[in-house]
């Protein structure tokens, strides 16, 4: 008997000509974790998608074996019922169902006669959330009034109650904050020694080498790599030059020939209070000001206010009984919704590009030209649609977005190209100021470098940045200076040549010790 549980041998897929993956193959071994790396559009969630029969048998080359035996998945319930499931990076729960409901969504507990038996589905669903550490949960609340972690870990219970033995997380800890990522990776472990085999795709490679025990590496639709963990170098710099197909010394591009300017952008005395319960203040009291050729950060924990206070600012997309001034350039302006933001040359870039940044099923010409529209590809309410093409060209490659052409869907492209079209937007509104929220977020190292770069070239240009990121080494290797929001207000602001990690986690510990 065979090591190995599963082997994908000489895999070959295409799209429109176009090969995805190009003689891939896959070694993995029963019981262990099992790594993808590689940068945003190398194939890795397509070769999943193989595996799990959302790219059928027959509409790509090669083989899958599973377990000793050729796998021949049409669709995702055959692999299902091999024991082989998937969790995409995009959580599959119906929010207003029950947690019970939703870890037996399609695999419902149903009497002889064929009616749900929901004691049955209750009783199971404690003992499944129980194995992936949510003990005493209660089931049955809707799955929407938990937080993302513990609906990961939902994810993760209804994979187990489907009987897996081979689990496969895309992304799995890209919306957790770093507590609830350490306990995801320590339940991954604790499901390994209950005999789960898993395959992991992860940007986060401290992570990567925490958990895994071997990891294959692919590039432009071509396995590079495995290394294994007390064999080969599982460092994060051996990872990135297996990535990308280089040594990267500096992640974060040294900025040159910037100018800081005076104060075009500042915010006084800004509270903003929940838009569901107006007794309950999110901000209070914040002052921020950020120069003309800066990039300052708003560094914080998760649910410290960071995205309440881009969003309010932003045309009051957030919040009600919001109150403070907004300056730019000296002059107080009235921000009284998006198109007024817009009109005065403020930019946001939400952190969920898919939710609120992009229209998937829309093309990058379209996407990058919506929120410039009306101001600078139309006259008298006519869409001047050759101007559109000529700059959403310009755009694509300026910041280097890879794909086929500018009338491609926008769905089809990798995290890090949807990302770079969202910048792209909103650098055609030619904004002063632009706030960045997670800006590289669920993105490889190549592409954040490139992002990053874009974040130089805006400096240089004269414009205000603002970045918001959960990364620490982000916010510190990017910006000229923080502010770190704790609990809806500023706890305290770091210069350049003060900031670490230590400090940034000081100034928080500090203002709690305050509050109690």
């Amino acid at each position: 008997m065979s090591d190995y549980i599963l082997e994908m041998n000489h895999i070959t897929k295409e799209f429109s000509g176009v090969k995805a993956l190009d003689d891939v193959n896959l070694k993995v071994k029963k019981g262990e974790v099992h790594a993808l790396c590689g940068e945003n559009g190398a194939g890795k969630s397509t070769l999943m998608n193989v595996l799990s029969g959302v790219y059928p048998y027959g509409t790509y080359s090669g083989d899958i074996v599973y377990k000793g035996e050729v796998g021949k998945f049409h669709k995702i319930k055959d692999s299902e019922a091999k024991g082989i499931v998937i969790i995409h990076q995009e959580l599959a729960l119906s929010p207003h169902m029950s947690v019970a409901e939703n870890v037996f969504l399609g695999n419902e507990q149903c009497s002889a006669k064929g009616v749900i038996d929901w004691t049955k589905t209750r009783a199971k669903a404690a003992e499944m959330l129980a194995k992936v550490g949510l003990e005493g949960e209660d089931v049955n609340v809707p799955v929407n009034s938990l937080g993302v972690g513990k609906q990961q870990l939902i994810e993760i219970a209804k994979a187990m109650a489907k009987d897996v033995e081979l689990l496969i997380l895309d992304e799995p800890t890209a919306a957790l904050n770093d507590e609830e990522s350490a306990k995801l990776l320590e339940i991954m472990l604790e499901l390994k020694k209950q005999g789960v085999t898993m395959i992991i795709i992860s940007h986060k490679l401290n992570e990567i080498s925490y958990v895994a025990d071997a990891i294959t590496v692919i590039r432009d639709g071509h396995t590079i790599e495995t290394l294994t963990k007390g064999v080969d170098d599982f460092s994060e710099d051996r990872i990135i030059k297996g990535m990308v197909g280089r040594e990267m010394t500096n992640r974060y591009p040294i900025r040159e020939g910037v100018t800081i300017g005076d104060t075009i952008f500042e915010v006084q005395n800004w509270n903003v209070y929940h838009p569901e319960d107006p007794e309950r203040q999110v901000l209070k009291d914040v002052n921020i000001q950020v120069k003309a050729g800066e990039v300052v950060g708003l560094a914080g924990l998760m649910g410290a206010g960071r995205t309440e206070f881009a969003m309010s600012v932003f045309g009051k997309s957030y919040g009600q009984k919001i109150s403070g001034t907004v300056k730019l350039n000296g002059r107080e302006v009235d921000l009284k919704d998006v198109r007024t933001a817009i009109d005065n040359k403020l930019a946001y870039v939400s952190e969920d590009r898919k939710g609120n940044g992009l229209v998937l099923i829309d093309d990058i010409k379209r996407n990058m030209t919506m929120a410039a529209l009306r101001n600078f590809f139309s006259k008298n309410g006519v869409v001047d649609a050759n101007e559109e093409i000529v700059k959403a060209e310009e755009y694509k490659k300026l910041i280097n977005v890879k794909a086929n052409s500018i009338d491609q869907t926008v769905g089809s492209l990798s995290g890090g190209n949807q990302q770079k079209v969202v910048l792209a937007k909103w650098m055609l509104t030619q904004p002063d100021v632009l706030i960045l929220d997670e800006p590289t977020r669920g993105i490889d190292v190549g592409a954040k470098y490139e992002i990053y770069c874009v974040i130089n070239d805006l400096a240089k240009a004269g414009k205000a940045v603002i970045i918001i990121s959960s990364e620490m080494p982000e916010i510190i290797g990017t910006c000229d200076r923080l502010y770190v929001i704790n609990e809806g207000h500023i706890a305290g602001e770091l210069a350049k040549e003060e900031m670490t990690q230590e400090k940034i986690m000081g100034c928080i510990m500090a203002d709690n010790r305050k509050g109690a």
